[in-house]
């Protein structure tokens, strides 16, 4: 069993290297359109992305926000309670996340488009998903020592800033009321929790496992790219939620290029 885990990390360690990984991830762009069941022009293909994010089904769990915050917050107390014997659950809970956002944020039903799904992002998320999956069966994520680069906990700031989303949905302006740590529900969306899931892992590289840290790492860089174009070139006037999105830039970038280095 031992050596069937092995070779199963070796494989997939290879394969998420190879250079036609990524360029498969990045022509998935522009082959993978929304779907809506109402139907849409080329030329709409923007109006209608935008349309499914602000509309997504998340946007009517309000009440639940502050169950999936706390939730979060106890799954990264746990690491630091519990160290390794949280590894597995962690990662499960990780997992989970994915795919609760992949339905959550990708799909809304709305008079206007029916029932209308981000298909692009829900295969990037799925897929990340699997690969935290697993990783319950490959246990490579190593918690129980203490990192040996403590320097590394830097990751952790940009997490928090990420995970807190200290922002006034009226104005769309910086609001630093902590009360957002409990509300936001950050713990609902990709951008704000892959922050968090790549802190772990940087902050306890190099005993962490490669290959998830580095698929993460490219979709969040992707979705990432995205958020930038949007909220600082072609809507300026979002430039807060774009300063938002910064910790999932800058995080995915760090675990992606630690994730290619040599083996430690």
């Amino acid at each position: 069993m031992t050596e069937l885990k092995a070779g199963s990390y070796e494989r997939w360690e290879k394969v998420t290297r190879r250079w036609w990984f990524f360029v498969l991830l990045v022509l998935l762009q522009f082959i993978v359109p929304p779907y809506a069941s109402k139907g849409y022009s080329w030329a709409q293909t923007g109006e209608v992305t935008a349309h499914i994010l602000q509309n997504s089904l998340m946007m009517n769990w309000v009440k639940a926000y502050p169950f999936f915050q706390i939730t979060a917050v106890l799954f990264v107390i746990g690491i630091v309670l519990l160290r390794n014997r949280s590894s597995k659950i962690f990662s499960i809970y990780a997992g989970l996340s994915y795919l609760l956002f992949a339905v959550g944020q990708n799909i809304s039903v709305t008079d206007e488009y029916g029932t209308a799904v981000l298909s692009l992002n829900i295969i990037m998320f799925v897929l990340v998903a699997a690969f935290w999956f697993w990783e319950t069966f490959q246990g490579r994520n190593d918690f129980s020592a203490r990192p040996r680069l403590p320097w590394r906990y830097w990751a952790a700031v940009p997490a928090f800033f990420a995970f807190w989303f200290p922002v006034d949905w009226a104005t769309l302006h910086p609001d630093f009321n902590p009360i957002h740590l409990i509300t936001s529900g950050s713990a609902l969306t990709f951008c704000m929790m892959t922050p968090v899931f790549l802190a772990v892992l940087i902050i306890h590289y190099p005993h962490i496992n490669r290959a998830t840290l580095r698929v993460t790492s490219l979709v969040g860089l992707i979705i990432g790219f995205y958020n930038m174009l949007v909220n600082f070139l072609w809507e300026p006037a979002l430039w807060w939620n774009g300063v938002l999105h910064l910790p999932l830039v800058l995080l995915s970038v760090y675990g992606l290029v630690i994730s290619l280095l040599k083996a430690e």
